[in-house]
């Protein structure tokens, strides 16, 4: 262990280190495999952008993290599904590489037997709806090669829904992105409305016979960003069993960082889709891109009272037991000082305490309450 996470962990109060070791803990988003793609390395291997890699991963006292399998908006006609594929190869030889420390996830009996056997599940998510290509019959072969949630929209509206940081197409979903829906459920695969428009989140709830989950997004009325859940989609989504898993990415959680990204010009070069004439990006070319721009907003520096403030925040809305987290580590340019990696996990684990919450409900905060619409979304394909 390094000694900045030595010294992380060695704050935190004996009681949160016992509730931090005893806990399933969930993370429901984590951008890896992209990050792994572009620099052509293994999760073993030294990065010095890894919020997450096997060292890491061993600190944290994670059970399991939804790898994404992203599929940038680019590749939206282009070979998204092709791609989408290529990222849960990553996935698959990752596990398969490290099977003493890493387990290939396929359902919640997964998870838990990852806790059981102190190894961390590496659990699939689709992010981007356009992975799909508009097809039911690619949808299945996602989950048949172990995706457990689609992400309906990234920041692109797609073919059949609606995105809530792109111009809407469908007023939601349209009646092939319900069927989406319904495709879903009966598959046991979890809908995942972070991204999605208003209108989306609204049609997905309406139409969806089991809990849904965000799986990253954190709370609009902190910080104002369409990325965010209003405190009714929150009430909404916990009246429907869902979860909200909180996102650590400073734009997100910090109203000063918001709010300088929306003011600041748009990054030059950046495509959320592309001319008939145009040729595909170079990803890492985009990912630093993107970064740079990040940089030369020269944003202040969020810290984990703001990932705190909207897991309280949340809470008080929708309930604790409607609230998780959901990094976007290795997904995003910034994040909280002191929540820079998966290793100051414990930390926030301790923050919780201190707030507050009691360590029953920081359990499922953690990760009980993932499971709890996980294990209901299976029950409702057994049901079907």
């Amino acid at each position: 262990m390094s000694t900045s996470a030595a010294e992380r962990i060695d704050r935190i109060s004996d009681q949160a280190r016992g509730v931090h070791e005893s806990a399933i803990i969930v993370d429901g988003h984590c951008d890896t495999p992209f990050r792994l793609k572009r620099h052509e390395i293994g999760i073993a291997d030294r990065d010095p952008e890894a919020h997450v890699d096997l060292e890491i991963l061993a600190e944290s006292g994670l059970t399991a993290s939804f790898f994404a399998a992203y599929v940038p908006p680019y590749y939206e006609n282009r070979g998204a599904a092709a791609f989408a594929d290529l990222m849960i190869d990553i996935v698959e030889r990752e596990a398969a590489r490290h099977p003493d420390r890493l387990l290939a996830g396929r359902d919640s009996a997964s998870i838990r037997t990852a806790k059981r056997e102190g190894r961390v599940a590496l659990m699939i998510g689709i992010e981007g709806g356009h992975a799909i290509e508009d097809s039911l019959e690619k949808l299945e072969r996602f989950h048949e090669r172990g995706a457990r949630y689609m992400t309906l929209t990234h920041v692109n509206t797609n073919g059949w829904a609606d995105s809530s940081t792109d111009e809407p197409r469908h007023g939601g979903l349209s009646r092939f992105g319900r069927e989406v829906v319904r495709t879903m459920n009966r598959l046991g695969m979890i809908v995942d409305v972070s991204h999605v428009a208003d209108s989306t989140f609204h049609h997905a709830l309406e139409t969806s016979g089991v809990p849904l989950v965000a799986s990253h997004s954190s709370c609009r009325a902190l910080t104002p960003h369409p990325r965010n859940l209003t405190d009714e989609m929150l009430r909404e989504l916990a009246s429907a069993g869902g979860v909200c898993m909180i996102n650590f990415y400073s734009a997100f959680i910090n109203h000063e960082v918001a709010e300088r990204i929306r003011n600041a010009p748009p990054r030059a070069g950046a495509r959320t889709r592309l001319g008939p004439n145009e040729e595909v990006p170079d990803d890492r070319t985009d990912w630093a891109s993107f970064c740079e721009w990040y940089d030369s907003l020269d944003c202040p520096e969020a810290s984990i009272d703001d990932v705190l403030d909207h897991i309280v925040h949340a809470a008080e809305v929708a309930g604790a037991e409607s609230v998780g987290i959901g990094s976007d580590f290795d997904g995003v340019p910034s994040l909280p000082k002191d929540l820079s990696d998966a290793r100051a996990l414990p930390r926030l684990t301790d923050g919780m305490l201190r707030r507050g919450f009691h360590p029953d409900e920081v359990t499922g905060i953690l990760g009980r309450n993932f499971m709890r619409v996980f294990e209901a979304v299976e029950s409702g394909r057994r049901a079907g």
